[in-house]
Parts: C-alpha cells; structure tokens; sequence
C-alpha cells in the first residue's frame, strides 16, 4: 500500500497473482486433508463442520432481509452472499497468524473452510430464483437451478480446496511418506508465496 501511496510502478506481473491463490488454495486443502484424516471423522469434527456449514447458509438469509429494505432484490442476494461465503485469504491471515503465536489450531478446519463456499452461493442464488422474478427486466433471462448448482460447486476456488482436501486425505491414509515427499511444496513454500500474495493485494 505504501509503494501505491507514494506513486512506486512496483507491479507483480498479471499471470503470477493467479498462480499464487491457486496454490495458496491448493496447500491449504491439502494441509486440511492430511489433518482431517489424522484427526478422523470423530463427532466433534462433523459438529464443527456441520455447525460452519450452517452459519454459511443462515448468514445470507438474514443479510438478504437487512439490504432488502434499501436494495432490490438482485444486489441484496449477491451481497447476502458475499457476506455468508468464506474468504480463503481472511482463513489465510488468521492460520499464519496463529501459527506466529504458536497457538495449537485444528487442521480440519479447512474442510469447513472448502465445505462453507458453496452454500452461501446457493442460498444467493436461489434467492435471485425465487424472489427475483417480480423484479426481472424483460429480456432478462431466467437463472437455472442447474447453473446454480454448476455454479456452486464446480467454481475453481471451491473445486480446488475440496479436490486438494480429498488428495490430501488419500495420500495421508497411504501413510507418511506421501505426506513427507510433498511438503517440501505444500508446506515449505507458503510462506514465501503468501508474502508475495499479501503484496499483490497491497498494490491492488
């Protein structure tokens, strides 16, 4: 921010941003799944997803009563959906952050990270679907339930978070020595992909 305030041409080059938050997206998965199998399906574990889950659709509902008394129904429901769909960088700075402290954190949390994406989509659209149609303008075409469901799952931040969860799930069940031969990537990297991340977002 201050390379922007000051009038710096720092730049990160245009293809480069996209690599970082894929592979961002992608460690982070990984890392999940690899904890999610050492932790196991335990109670706890499909509480603490299930209650993540949840939130991510009750959030949009509430949020779409609130704009609507200012806004109409179409930007009431992508907003509503902003605010209950999770943000992979927010989930980034808060992980890195407890990681300086050295505070203990579950690893499955990812996996709630990954599995709140989509139904925050969902509830926004199929707000759009049913609400919408007084308000359509002519011409407008008709949102399907099967774009919305394409939309929701086969997005490329949700699709590579929850594929890269059940890789890394797989290759833990295989034992360790998966695990061992890709952190290297996984792991050793992120740090230093983060920083450049953090930075592209600055200059943004």
């Amino acid at each position: 921010m201050l390379a922007v305030l000051l009038g710096s041409d720092l730049e990160i080059p245009a293809p480069l941003p996209k690599l970082f938050s894929l592979y961002l997206l992608l460690a982070i998965g990984f890392t999940g799944g690899v904890q999610l199998e050492r932790s196991g399906l335990s109670p706890t574990v499909l509480l603490s997803v299930g209650a993540a889950v949840l939130m991510a659709s009750v959030i949009p509902l509430y949020s779409f009563l609130i704009l609507r008394t200012h806004l109409d129904v179409y930007n009431s429901a992508a907003i509503a959906a902003a605010y209950g769909s999770t943000s992979a960088v927010t989930y980034i700075t808060a992980e890195s952050f407890l990681r300086v402290l050295g505070l203990p954190y579950d690893g499955f949390m990812v996996a709630a990270l990954a599995l709140m994406e989509s139904p925050a989509i969902i509830v926004g659209l199929l707000l759009v679907r049913l609400l919408g149609r007084s308000s359509r303008k002519p011409g407008q075409e008709r949102v399907g339930l099967g774009a919305v469901l394409h939309e929701a799952f086969l997005n490329s931040s949700v699709f590579l978070l929850i594929g890269s969860l059940l890789v890394g799930f797989l290759v833990a069940q295989q034992g360790s020595t998966g695990v061992q031969k890709l952190e290297p990537f996984t792991d050793k990297l992120f740090y230093g992909v983060l920083t450049f991340f953090l930075l592209d977002m600055g200059l943004v």
